[in-house]
């Protein structure tokens, strides 16, 4: 890949598609037949992408030609909504609608940790320190894992039963947000010494459509959400208002990821399209054309090797 920069999309049309993002080229397709692709990760080291589907999670490499998946995780019994790894890349985690979340070895077979959420489960993340994952659900439940006890250390629910679409914490470990199917946004300081107490920051009014995803940039400044409105809100993380408002899609925004820099931003579409902004002048510098169906996840890492 000309750069080192790995940007790739899914769809529902079953396909994986890698681009030059410059031209808005796509120089590889990997066509899952009937597998259908919830989201996709791509390691630090850039070797792997992982595609989280129904009902398994499949690794394939990234600088090859070879479009069989190198390992299948198979364990969930449904949808796999949330996939990502350990920074190291030594282990992954998985959410998914039969309600667990699960730990991975990447070179070991069958799943290492299970966690019962009782409810679908919509979306995880990793803290920064590695020790804690956060999950979110359909029935508004957050969780937070401790990977060290081996425990459930904290449980909030910040809506009633409004599900918990999409979780992120910020790059330092002082902020995690949640959303949810109201167009609302829930943001909490985390505790420095005790990581699972949530203490609220701010509540943010953010849609009048379910919020798809919600991420913060890697420098901790910005929020952005991807909304069923069609748009996506770029919020400063000091008062929490809105800087940019994004509009280009004609449907639901699905996915949204920051490149390493927080200048630009990635979003994927029902409308069959993937688009580059620029955060500075909060406008579509590229698209990205060539999937038949929506466009409902999307990869970035352009991290220097």
């Amino acid at each position: 890949m000309p750069g080192g920069i790995i940007l790739a999309t899914a769809s529902y049309d079953h396909t994986i598609k890698f681009w030059d993002p410059p031209s808005g080229g796509c120089y590889r397709s990997i066509d899952c037949g009937d597998f259908h692709i919830n989201r996709l990760e791509i390691t630090a080291d850039k070797h792997y992408i992982a595609a989280a589907g129904h009902p398994q999670t499949k690794l394939f490499e990234v600088n090859s030609n070879n479009n069989n998946p190198v390992t299948s995780f198979d364990g969930h019994k449904v949808n796999v909504t949330s996939v990502g790894f350990q920074k190291e890349g030594k282990w992954m985690y998985t959410g998914s609608e039969d309600g667990t979340v699960k730990i991975w070895d990447i070179k070991a077979p069958g799943c290492q940790r299970d966690y019962e959420c009782n409810a679908p489960v919509n979306c995880v993340v990793l803290h920064p320190n590695q020790a804690e994952l956060i999950s979110g659900d359909q029935n508004g439940s957050i969780r937070v894992w401790d990977l060290i006890s081996n425990t459930c250390s904290r449980e909030l629910v910040p809506d009633g039963e409004n599900g918990i679409t999409s979780l992120s914490i910020s790059s330092d470990g002082s902020m995690v947000v949640a959303s949810n199917t109201k167009g609302k946004c829930f943001v909490w300081h985390l505790g420095e010494d005790d990581t699972s107490r949530f203490d609220p920051l701010h509540k943010i009014e953010a849609h009048n459509a379910p919020i798809l995803k919600c991420l913060f940039s890697p420098d901790t400044k910005l929020l952005a959400t991807a909304s069923a409105d069609h748009t996506v809100k770029i919020w400063n993380t000091k008062k929490f208002n809105v800087i940019q408002t994004l509009n280009g899609h004609q449907r639901w925004v699905w996915d949204c990821s920051f490149s390493n820099d927080s200048a630009y931003l990635v979003t994927g579409s029902s409308d069959q399209m993937a688009k580059l902004w620029d955060l500075h002048q909060g406008e579509s510098v590229k698209t990205y054309s060539g999937h038949s169906k929506a466009v409902n996840a999307v990869a970035l890492n352009d991290l220097p090797r």
